[in-house]
C-alpha cells in the first residue's frame, strides 16, 4: 500500500493532559482522508503536528517514506490551512497570493497567483479586496494559499465550518478537483459528517485524543449496509417475535426504534408477524446507516460537535 503519510504513536501532552495520544494514521497517496471528531477531540492538535506547527511530545510520523530529521526536507511539499486563513483583507486575492509566492521564491508570482485562483474558482474576483469576500470565498482563497509551491498533500482544518450550503458545495467541488485532476492528497477535518461522507475516500475517528477507528469508504459501506428500522408500541414483545423468526441481529437503537440488520428483504414478513403477534407497527423503513450514524455508534454519543 502506498502511504504518503503515516504516524506511529504520535502524542502531544500539555502538562499531564494528553491532547492526542498514540495516534496511528495511514493516508494513501491521491485520496481525501477525513479526520472526524468532536470539538476538542484532538483533530487540530494532530494536524498541527503533521504540519510542522507543533512538536510531538513522543511518537513519530513519516512523510513520502521519510522519517525523523529527513521529514523536515519534505515539509515544503505540504500545504496547510489550519484554523483561519492568513489573509490581508485590504489586499486583493491576487496580491495575497503574490506575497506568499514571493516569500517561497516562486518566479512570475502574478501568473502563479492567477493559476491558483483559477483552480479554486476565484479567477473572476482576483482584483477584489479579500476583505469583501464571503466566508466561502475566503476559505477557497485559503486553499489557494495552501497550494502555493505545488504541494503533494494539503492539510485543511475545518474548511467548511460555518459555510452556507452553497459555500460547502463549492469547497467540496474544489477539493474533488484537486484530487481527481491534480492528484493532490487531501487531509481534511470536519464535524459536518454528511458532507464529509460525500467527499472522503478514507476516514479516521478521533475521540478524547485517541484514534479509535480508521476505515475506507468501501469498509464503511460494508460495516453499515442496509437495515430495517421499526417503530412499534412494545419493543420487548417485538424483539421476542423477531427472535422466534430466527432473527438474532435486532436491537433497540438510541432513538428507541428497533434496528434489524439481517434478512432485509423479509421486512414485509417481519411486519406481518409483528402485527399477528399483537404489536402495533407505527413505521417501518429500510435505510442505510450514514457516516454520522456510524460515528455516533462507535463513539457512543449523540453530540458530534
Amino acid at each position: 500500500m502506498d502511504y504518503i503519510m503515516t504516524t506511529e504513536g504520535l502524542t502531544k501532552m500539555y502538562g499531564s493532559k494528553a491532547a492526542a495520544k498514540d495516534i496511528n494514521i495511514h493516508i494513501r497517496e491521491g485520496e481525501i482522508y477525513g479526520l472526524i471528531g468532536r470539538n476538542g477531540a484532538g483533530k487540530t492538535t494532530v494536524m498541527r503536528m503533521l504540519s510542522g506547527l507543533s512538536v510531538p511530545t513522543s511518537g513519530s510520523f513519516t512523510l513520502f517514506g521519510k522519517t525523523g530529521k529527513d521529514v523536515r526536507k519534505e515539509m515544503c511539499k505540504v500545504g496547510v490551512l489550519i484554523e483561519h486563513p492568513g489573509i490581508y483583507p485590504n489586499m486583493s486575492a491576487t496580491e495575497n497570493l503574490k506575497i506568499k509566492c514571493i516569500a517561497m521564491g516562486i518566479k512570475n508570482s502574478r501568473a502563479a497567483a492567477g493559476e491558483l485562483l483559477d483552480i479554486v474558482g476565484l479567477s473572476g474576483v482576483g482584483d477584489k479586496a479579500a476583505g469583501s469576500f464571503s466566508l466561502g470565498m475566503r476559505q477557497r482563497l485559503g486553499i489557494a494559499l495552501a497550494l502555493v509551491g505545488n504541494p503533494k498533500i494539503i492539510i485543511l482544518d475545518e474548511p467548511i465550518n460555518g459555510l452556507d450550503p452553497q459555500g460547502i458545495v463549492e469547497i467540496r467541488r474544489t477539493l474533488a478537483r484537486l484530487r481527481d485532476e491534480r492528484k493532490i492528497t487531501v487531509m481534511i477535518s470536519s464535524h459536518i459528517l454528511d458532507e464529509l461522507g460525500k467527499l472522503a475516500d478514507s476516514y479516521g475517528i478521533i475521540n478524547n485524543g485517541q484514534l479509535i477507528d480508521e476505515f475506507t469508504n468501501e469498509e464503511l459501506h460494508t460495516r453499515c449496509g442496509q437495515y430495517v428500522s421499526l417503530s412499534v408500541n412494545d419493543n420487548g414483545k417485538a424483539l421476542d417475535i423477531l427472535k422466534n423468526m430466527g432473527i438474532n441481529n435486532a436491537v433497540t437503537d438510541k432513538d428507541g426504534r428497533i434496528r434489524v440488520e439481517e434478512r432485509i428483504n423479509e421486512s414485509s414478513l417481519m411486519i406481518k408477524n409483528l402485527v399477528l403477534g399483537g404489536v402495533d407497527v407505527n413505521e417501518a423503513v429500510v435505510t442505510n446507516m450514514s457516516l454520522e450514524d456510524y460515528y455516533l455508534e462507535v463513539t457512543g454519543g449523540k453530540d458530534n460537535g
